[in-house]
C-alpha cells in the first residue's frame, strides 16, 4: 500500500489515530535484510604452495681464455699480444665455437723499485676472449687454444642448452602444480571437506640456478701436457605455484 493511500485512510480516522499510518510506514521502511542473505558471502578458501625441481645435464661450457704478454715498450707488448690473440681467435672460429667475443683488453706498466725510486720496467698487455662449446669437445679445444698462443684459462662455466632449460622449466611448473594440488587434497580430505574450484593462481616461473663454475689459472705448459676430459655435472631448474582453492 502506498504512502498516499495510507494518508487518505488516516484522514478518515479520528484525530488521535492519525499517527498510526506514519508509524506503520516508518516500520516498513527500516526492515533489516534477511540474515540468510548475508550468510554465505564469506568465502572459505585454502592456499597452498607447490614446488617443482628438475635437474638437467650441463652439456655446454662457457670458457674464458686470455693472452698475457710483457714487452719493453707499450707498443711492443701490445703488438705481441695482438699477434697471439689473433691466432687464438682464428683457431676458435675455425672450430665453430659459439658466442665468441672479446671480454677484456688491458695494457699496464710494470713497475720496479731502484734506489728508493719507482721506475717503469716494461709493459704488460692482456687480451681475453670468451666462447661457448660442447663440454665433450672442450678438452681438445683448450689444447688447441694453448697451442695457438693462449697463456691463461681463466674460468669455465658449465651450462645447459637453451632448449633443455626451457623444457625443464615446463616440467618444473607441472610438478609444482601437482604438488600444490596434492597438498590441498590431503588437507581437505583430513578435515572431511571437499574442494570446489581454484579461485586464484600465482606462478613463479622456473628459476635456473647459477651453473657450476670451474676457475683455474692453469699455465699453458701444464695444459699441453694434459688431456683429461671435463665433466660438467647438472644444473637445477625450479618453479613454484601458489593455488587458492574454495571449499
Amino acid at each position: 500500500m502506498s504512502i498516499l493511500a495510507l494518508q487518505n485512510i488516516g484522514s478518515c480516522l479520528p484525530h488521535t489515530w492519525k499517527f498510526f499510518p506514519v508509524a506503520l510506514v516508518t516500520y516498513l521502511t527500516f526492515v533489516p535484510p534477511a540474515l540468510s542473505q548475508v550468510k554465505g558471502k564469506i568465502p572459505r578458501t585454502i592456499t597452498v604452495n607447490g614446488r617443482g625441481i628438475e635437474f638437467i645435464a650441463t652439456s655446454n661450457s662457457q670458457v674464458n681464455v686470455g693472452v698475457e704478454i710483457q714487452g719493453k715498450t707499450a707498443q711492443d707488448a701490445q703488438q705481441k699480444a695482438a699477434v697471439r690473440s689473433s691466432a687464438v681467435v682464428n683457431y676458435l672460429k675455425n672450430n665453430n665455437v659459439e658466442k665468441l667475443q672479446t671480454t677484456g683488453i688491458n695494457l699496464s706498466p710494470i713497475y720496479r723499485s731502484i734506489n728508493n725510486t719507482t721506475q717503469i720496467n716494461g709493459y704488460r698487455a692482456t687480451n681475453r676472449v670468451s666462447f661457448r662449446v660442447a663440454t665433450d669437445k672442450m678438452g681438445n679445444i683448450l689444447d688447441g687454444v694453448v697451442k695457438a698462443g693462449a697463456t691463461q684459462i681463466n674460468s669455465i662455466n658449465f651450462i645447459a642448452t637453451d632448449e633443455a632449460i626451457a623444457n625443464a622449466r615446463t616440467k618444473a611448473l607441472q610438478a609444482a602444480t601437482q604438488d600444490a594440488q596434492s597438498q590441498a587434497q590431503t588437507v581437505l580430505t583430513s578435515l572431511n571437506l571437499t574442494g570446489k574450484e581454484v579461485v586464484n593462481i600465482t606462478i613463479n616461473s622456473g628459476n635456473t640456478s647459477p651453473p657450476p663454475m670451474f676457475r683455474t689459472n692453469v699455465a699453458a705448459g701444464l695444459v699441453e701436457q694434459a688431456s683429461t676430459p671435463v665433466i660438467g655435472g647438472e644444473q637445477r631448474v625450479q618453479a613454484s605455484v601458489t593455488l587458492t582453492i574454495s571449499y
